[in-house]
């Protein structure tokens, strides 16, 4: 993005001389740490993606109502937005982009993997801490950013449609993963069985279960709250704790071409699950709780159906650096998928 235009929306929000730092790695909204030549307080600045999010106003609405509720309801805090000096919480510059800002914690830093079950055990908790504190919170008073984001159902027909529509030659290719994901197919019956049954009930979820979205403190090094909240949506048990196993019990990430080193960390995974289940325990039902290592099963095989279906649709969602490479991710997350059963099977003694 052109840096005067960031710079002009930095001035919206603050005073004196912006200057401005490029935050993270994020595929979907650009983000930067932006501090002021007169000492005033540095804050975020996000620019947000209309691709992804149509209705970016609602989302920012989204974020009002759920820091409003946090002030008021628990110890769990988010940064505060940062109004326009135009009094909005929200400012749109020439080109329609539309941009907020909240408060920067001062001595904060994100991990961008994990390095320790440690790290990993705090970032569960954090989230498991942030659904908890979410509950009273009424679902219908949110927007849905990403209609339908975990619906397995939706993903394994998208994937089915994708193969009646795919070239020869990309069929070919992913002739195995295809096969194997068919194999699995008892994961989407598992789903419906969680959408049709009362005791999994919804619940208000962050939907992006990764390390990168906790911030910690630098001094102590603790879990301080998790960002990114722009997918913040009603959702099932699994969402979170399964994208966290999925990311971070993993011995490489999910563009990784070395099949033979993809394999589960089990200090990690323990680590994961324990610390999620600290904290929502007395949230979560019975049955919940007897179905957790169900999570990571269910969103690395979505992740591998998403990636596939993506590259038989000649990637039209994924940013790919070479021909085949939403291939790989699903064959990647494929043997993933392969290795926790595995683990589960020998070292849980949870068979699917």
């Amino acid at each position: 993005m052109n840096d005067n235009i960031v710079l002009k929306a930095a001035a919206q929000f603050g005073h004196g001389i912006p200057v401005v730092e490029k935050l993270g790695n994020g595929l979907i909204n650009r983000t930067y740490k932006i501090l002021f030549t007169d000492d005033a307080d540095p804050l975020v600045l996000q620019c947000l993606n209309q691709r992804v999010f149509s209705r970016p106003e609602n989302v920012i609405l989204n974020y009002r109502l759920i820091y409003n509720h946090l002030q008021q309801q628990s110890d769990v805090h988010i940064p505060a937005l940062v109004p326009s000096h135009h009094h909005k919480d929200y400012w749109i510059d020439a080109d329609d982009n539309i941009w907020k800002a909240t408060a920067y914690i001062q001595d904060s830093y994100t991990h961008s993997v994990a390095t320790s079950s440690r790290d990993a055990g705090a970032a569960a908790s954090c989230f498991a801490a942030f659904v908890d504190a979410l509950t009273g919170l009424d679902e219908h008073q949110l927007y849905i950013p990403l209609p339908n984001f975990h619906d397995l159902l939706l993903r394994y027909r998208q994937f089915e449609e994708a193969i009646e529509g795919g070239s020869i030659m990309r069929l070919l290719r992913a002739t195995h993963v295809i096969a194997e994901l068919r194999q699995r197919k008892r994961l989407v019956g598992y789903y419906q069985h969680i959408c049709n049954n009362g005791d999994y009930p919804v619940r208000l979820m962050h939907h992006d279960g990764k390390i990168s979205n906790i911030l910690f403190h630098r001094t102590t090094s603790e879990a301080i709250c998790p960002v990114d909240l722009d997918t913040v949506m009603p959702g099932h048990f699994f969402s979170d704790i399964g994208d966290l196993i999925r990311t971070m019990s993993c011995t490489v990430d999910e563009n990784s071409t070395a099949w033979e080193k993809i394999d589960i960390q089990p200090a990690y995974y323990q680590a994961i699950v324990q610390s999620y289940l600290s904290r929502t325990g007395e949230l979560f039902t019975e049955q919940e709780k007897k179905d957790i290592h169900y999570s990571g099963l269910l969103m690395t095989y979505m992740q591998s159906l998403r990636f596939v279906t993506d590259f038989l649709n000649n990637d039209i969602y994924y940013q790919t650096n070479f021909p085949e490479q939403n291939l790989h991710r699903a064959l990647n997350q494929l043997i993933l998928l392969e290795k926790l059963e595995e683990y589960l099977r020998d070292e849980v003694g949870f068979v699917v």
